[in-house]
């Protein structure tokens, strides 16, 4: 009977040593999965954190071409209003001289020779403002387009790079 105990002991003791054994490999495992887990983790963290600072980066610099836009095309409408104002102010001005010019005519044929006279220039007056107010208005646009443009084409490098 004693060998058979001794078997037993030594098969208990073959067991126990195995299963510690296994044991001491199961956490072993663990402990690198966990790290390899952690590391996966951290590195996507980076990497969306990352990926976030550039795209509060890039929509920062969006909004600052918006402002840009906007601060360019409020310019461009100051100009306008401030020539629109000089203008009318002075067709107003030149129409009241005309008036005064008329009412002192001495005959028909002066009243309609000053009249003509005055249309003729009123209308190339006008036309001049207009000239001007076009040329303004198309600069206007173009500058409050100019720093989205700029906006646009970085992006599209940018995408186009990371192709």
């Amino acid at each position: 009977m004693t060998d058979a105990v001794e078997t037993v002991k030594k098969t208990a003791d073959t067991v126990k040593a195995t299963t510690e054994k296994a044991q001491a490999n199961f956490q072993a495992n663990a402990e690198q999965a966990q790290a390899a887990g952690a590391k996966v983790f951290r590195d996507a963290a980076d990497k969306s954190a990352a990926g976030l600072a550039e795209l509060n980066a890039h929509s920062k610099q969006n909004l600052e071409a918006m402002v840009a836009s906007a601060t360019a095309a409020q310019k461009g409408v100051e100009t306008l209003s401030a020539q629109s104002v000089a203008f009318t102010k002075k067709s107003w001005e030149d129409g009241v001289a005309a008036a005064q010019s008329m009412a002192q005519a001495r005959s028909i044929q002066e009243l309609l020779e000053l009249q003509t006279s005055w249309a003729k220039s009123a209308t190339e007056a006008y036309l001049a403002e207009v000239t001007k107010a076009t040329d303004v208005m198309t600069a206007s646009v173009k500058d409050s387009f100019k720093p989205i443009n700029e906006r646009v084409t970085a992006s599209v490098e940018k995408f186009q790079a990371a192709r």
